[in-house]
Order: structure tokens, then sequence, then C-alpha cells
């Protein structure tokens, strides 16, 4: 294996660090295309830089948030987080003790290893559903999570999500949406309502996902839930900066839904394209994507043998990607734990400066070259930065 565990999954993103960097450095910007769905932004104005202090900052930025994050995700009061994980980890700390149970329901496993990671740092038990049938809340249950979109952007059924807070009523237990990019997909895409106007207790979001914002989380919810939460973010330096929370004020206010809804056109032409070449892509909310388990199927049906495991496969055809088009994914650049699924979000800025007929080209012509370095381990192995 050329992908062993995480330690090789960050050399992995230091690779493509490094193609990112001498990619700028030689051909400038416009040469790269950030398809990760990921490529947020920092889009504070000029009258905010002098205002970005410890304490200046916070007092004026907090209440402005409030304002826009409630009417973003709804609920009473709002934390941000320099990161969504970060989010996670204290409202786990915050809500859980040693010994108690997290119950965790997806459209489909796996989770975004911060719930489970986080549920391993508070020393409690974790347990993780995708099949309704089977979700329950056993005894010593003291939290569930309600993942609204999945890392392949897979998206929960309306009618799970109702009773899965319905159970949550009754046994009196919080409710916490990871709405990553679900509280964008699912409201705008699918129509469904916010999190918190389903009954959630807490909706957490990520605001560099599918929206111009920096890498950053912002928490809403009910007050008494929220002020505990702030309590454990404030002492482990889990809370956004100034500079954050000014960005993230920005990126709200310049959200526009439409730009997600032009993306289904452009992923529309892009399928039908690229069904001509290959049989397993599938189309996402605002994109396509492969998952690994079909790419190996892709290589086999071409006569191909090779010791790469499925994974390693979506990871390398990422990196050719990159390094011979520009083009960044998450299996190339995400952090360890990413979902592997090779997947190119079409509502991205820089999705706009590729046609049709170019990202298919581009994903055949990639792919060829897959096939060539996948018999030669050593040369994937180099490709892959090990």
């Amino acid at each position: 294996m050329l992908i062993r565990g995480p330690e090789d999954e960050i050399l992995k993103k230091e690779q493509a660090f490094r193609i990112i960097r001498s990619t700028i450095n030689e051909k400038g910007r416009e040469a790269l295309y950030d398809l990760t769905g990921l490529a947020g932004g920092f889009p504070i104005k000029k009258e905010d830089k002098r205002l970005l202090e410890t304490y200046i900052g916070p007092a004026i930025y907090e209440e402005k948030l409030k304002r826009l994050a409630v009417e973003h995700l709804g609920g009473e009061e709002v934390i941000a987080f320099n990161r969504t994980t970060a989010g996670i980890l204290a409202t786990i700390i915050a809500l859980t003790k040693p010994g108690g149970k997290i119950i965790h329901y997806l459209p489909e496993s796996p989770s975004h290893p911060s719930v489970p990671e986080s549920a391993k740092v508070r020393g409690a038990e974790y347990l993780e559903f995708d099949n309704i049938k089977e979700f329950y809340t056993p005894p010593g249950t003291k939290l569930i999570f309600i993942t609204g979109a999945t890392m392949d952007h897979k998206i929960i059924e309306i009618e799970e999500f109702k009773r899965i807070i319905s159970l949550s009523k009754k046994a009196r237990i919080p409710t916490v949406v990871d709405d990553a990019s679900g509280a964008r997909l699912r409201t705008i895409i699918y129509k469904q309502p916010k999190a918190i106007e389903l009954g959630a207790d807490l909706a957490i979001t990520s605001t560099d996902k599918l929206m111009n914002g920096p890498r950053g989380g912002i928490l809403a919810g009910k007050a008494r839930l929220v002020k505990r939460i702030k309590s454990v973010a404030y002492k482990f330096g889990l809370e956004a900066q100034p500079p954050l929370i000014a960005a993230m004020v920005r990126a709200l206010e310049e959200f526009e839904p439409t730009r997600l809804i032009k993306a289904i056109k452009l992923r529309d032409e892009v399928y039908e394209k690229l069904k001509r070449s290959f049989k397993g892509f599938q189309k996402t909310p605002t994109g396509v994507m492969i998952r690994p388990e079909e790419i190996k199927k892709e290589i086999e049906k071409r006569n191909v043998k090779t010791r790469l495991s499925p994974q390693e496969t979506s990871y390398l055809w990422a990196m050719l990607l990159l390094q011979e088009h520009g083009i960044i994914t998450i299996p190339a650049a995400g952090m360890p734990g990413a979902s592997p699924t090779l997947r190119l979000d079409l509502s991205a800025p820089d999705a706009q400066r590729l046609k049709p007929d170019q990202i298919t080209r581009i994903l055949e012509e990639t792919f060829q070259k897959l096939l060539d370095t996948i018999i030669e381990p050593e040369k994937a192995k180099k490709i892959l930065g090990g």
C-alpha cells in the first residue's frame, strides 16, 4: 500500500501544496481551478482592517454575525469557531461526559472524522447509523448528531430527519446537526427547511463550503446550550478571532444562492458528456463525482491490473488532475480522513472558467495517464509524495 494512514495522507497533502505553489509561481493563480467546493475566500473590506483588534473586533462584528447567522441557520444565539471541527469538539465536551453515549445518524457512512474523534477525546462511546430502520437511542445517550449532507454530498431524507428529531424530543436528548455544506445544499437545492426549523437544538455550518467565506464554523441554536459551548470554546481557544469573524460577516452579506442553482445546468452538461467515456460518474447536487470502487471498475474494464487500492487510484487521479491541469480536488489536497471520492464541484467560481468539453477532455486525458501510472508503483508513490 502507498497510503497506509494519516501520516501518508499528510505527505500527499504537502505534495499537493508543493504543486500549487509551483503553479502559482510559474503561471499565476489563473492556472489553478479549485473545484473542491471548499475554496472559500476572505472578503473583508478596507474599512474592516482598522477594527480587527483583540477586543474591538468582537465588539463590532459578533453582533452583526449573530443577526446574519440566525437568518442563515435559525436559532437564538450564535458562536463562531476557527473550524467547524473545533465547534463539534467544543459541543461534545460541553454537552457530554466521559462514558456517555453519542449517537450519530447520517445518510451514508462514514462520518466526517471530527465527530468520532471528538467523542474519543471526550471518552464518550460513539455509535453511528446510516439505516433509519436500525437507528435507536440506547440508555446513557447524551447527544445525538445528524449529518445533513455527507462528505460526498448525499442529502438526508426529510422524513428521516423528522423521525430522529421526534425520537430525540421524546427522550429529551439534545440534537446537533452537522450542516457543514448541508445548510446550503439542503435548503437551496432540495428546498428543505433549516435544521433548527425542523426542531434541532443546534446546527453548525462551514463558512468556506459552497460560499465565499473563510475556513471556519458558525454554530447557532438554543441560547442555554450555546452558552455552555461558549464557555468551553473560550477555555481552549477554539473560538474564531476578529479577522475571521469579520470575513464571515462579509461572506454572509454577499452570499448569493443563485450561484448554486446555476451550477445544475453545467453539472448536467458535464455528466452527459462523461457518460460517453465512463459509467461510474454520478451527479452530486452541484457537480459530478466518481467513487474509488467505480474507478477500480473503470480500470478493470480496460484490462489493466494494479496492486493499488481503489482509494489510492482515486488519490493518484486527483494528483494527476492537479499536476497536469491545475484542478484542485479533495482527494489531492484534503485533510487526513477526508473522503477519497473524486468530486468536482461546479458551483465553484473557478468552474465558470471551464467549458463542459474542456472538463470532459481533461478527465479523459488524465484517466489515460492514470492507467499508464498505476502499473508502476514507484512512479505512483513519487506522484503521491512518498
